[in-house]
């Protein structure tokens, strides 16, 4: 298994690869990208992505929620994992919202695309993709993020530190945002308990 990073599309339009050019053009970017000879480049489904020296950073695999395919199956197993997870108010709402989820975008996450100037590479399209799907974030070993981008359901290891944007559902149902340390045991706790950690900042 590889490391991935995911969008969970609430909506499914074609996204041309002209369209990721764009995008990374208007970021300060370059990347290119190699298709197979059966895939159209308005329609694809397995996108190599490389930096502008040729390095392979990613390999972005788009699959549909269709019964008996692979994006049921990947969302069948989420809506599974994630119950043995906290807080107890996210899991609720990621249940509900992955019974609108229409597709998955999968970066698998090849070495390279940790190295200086290659990661924004591939952030910037993951960014172009999640906003043309209307969707929420997934990452492994992390968690999930709301449509937002703010992350909502804890997956760390133990050992994680530093500041990371999270949110949590108040009695309204609406979400508070707040910058949290992940290093502080209270913090997670607080977090996981579904309430904002006293020592956060708020947003």
């Amino acid at each position: 298994m590889g490391y991935y990073i995911r969008v969970l599309g609430s909506q499914d339009p074609n996204i041309h690869i002209d369209e990721l050019i764009q995008s990374l053009k208007a970021d300060g970017l370059a990347a290119k990208f190699e298709l197979s000879s059966t895939e159209e480049p308005g329609r694809w489904t397995i996108l190599n992505i490389l930096n502008a020296d040729g390095e392979p950073l990613a390999q972005l695999e788009r699959n549909l929620i269709v019964e008996g395919e692979l994006g049921k199956e990947e969302l069948d197993e989420f809506k599974e994992d994630i119950q043995n997870y906290k807080p107890i108010s996210a899991v609720k709402w990621l249940t509900n919202y992955f019974d609108k989820v229409k597709v998955i975008y999968a970066f698998q996450m090849l070495n390279a695309a940790f190295d200086d100037g290659n990661f924004e590479i591939v952030s910037s399209i993951k960014t172009k993709i999640w906003n043309k799907t209307k969707g929420i974030l997934q990452t492994d070993n992390e968690g999930f993020s709301n449509e937002d981008g703010y992350h909502i359901l804890w997956q760390f290891s133990d050992t994680v530190t530093g500041d990371w944007s999270c949110a949590v559902r108040n009695w309204l149902g609406n979400w508070d945002m707040f910058v949290m340390d992940l290093g502080d045991k209270n913090q997670r706790q607080e977090f996981q308990d579904g309430k904002i950690p006293k020592k956060a900042k708020r947003l």
